[in-house]
């Protein structure tokens, strides 16, 4: 095998390896219905790395099957951001209007 295909192969399995959280922490943040414990800062900035990846991979000519990888990871961050947003309006709306009773 030579040297870029490992390359490609061990790109593959960093990908996959941080792959692998995404679905965990949505999963984790759709269950408790709440943004505690996570950092939109973070997240953007994974979002920043992975679209600079896909950027790299296009730019370079380098389309093969690692791309799927970088798209995949990078739709599962949107999903999260989105649900960082949408839970985080519905604590501060609960803050706001209390339920009395």
């Amino acid at each position: 095998m030579e040297p870029s295909s490992i390359a490609k192969l061990l790109e593959s399995g960093m990908l996959i390896a941080f792959g692998f959280a995404w679905p965990a922490n949505i999963a984790h943040t759709l269950r408790h219905k709440s943004t505690l414990g996570k950092s939109i800062s973070f997240l953007i900035i994974v979002l920043v790395g992975y679209l600079f990846g896909i950027s790299a991979k296009i730019l370079g000519k380098s389309i093969n099957y690692v791309l799927f990888f970088y798209i995949l990871n990078t739709l599962m961050v949107l999903f999260d951001i989105f649900l960082y947003y949408y839970y985080r309006r519905r604590e501060r709306e609960k803050l706001r209007f209390p339920q009395e009773g």
